[in-house]
């Protein structure tokens, strides 16, 4: 890699897309350890959560760790799917689906789109998926139960 590539990649990592502030709700020390992640409102309502993929989150390959990107969308459904009640309600993973389409690299600004798909007195669905630009790199469809009592909801981080 060229420096002016090196330099590039440097620039990258530490660039954040207008609208995207850092992620407001306190989280678990687990997905505190994915490093700065963020957070905008859409126009429809709905919440998009971003991050910029570094070293520290690849594999032995050299791409994004499927865990790690599992852990991403977990959390991003899990959260979209709190504040989604009201008033918002702590929530835990019942099931998750994943599907991986494609990679991401090292440098890429990937962001989590969530859906809430039905919500019951106890339990929440909800579709969401990983994307660089317009490229899906994971679709994860999950099942989440309300939880009573515990760290309180914004705590939560799926």
């Amino acid at each position: 890699m060229s420096d002016a590539e090196v330099s590039t990649k440097c620039q990258q990592a530490l660039s954040v897309p207008a609208g995207f502030v850092p992620l407001d709700a306190p989280l678990g020390p687990y997905f505190r350890a994915l490093g700065p992640v963020y957070q905008r409102p859409s126009a429809d309502g709905t919440w998009v959560f971003g991050l910029r993929l570094v070293s520290g989150h690849t594999n032995v390959r050299g791409i994004p760790h499927g865990g790690m990107l599992v852990t991403l969308a977990d959390a991003a459904l899990g959260i979209h799917l709190m504040r989604a009640r009201q008033p918002p309600r702590g929530m835990v993973t019942v099931s998750l689906h994943t599907d991986f389409l494609a990679a991401a690299a090292v440098g890429d600004w990937l962001e989590a789109h969530p859906v809430v798909r039905r919500a019951t007195r106890q339990l929440s669905f909800g579709d969401c998926t990983l994307r660089v630009g317009s490229k899906e790199v994971l679709r994860a469809s999950g099942v989440f139960a309300v939880v009573e009592g515990g760290p309180h909801p914004a705590a939560m981080d799926g």
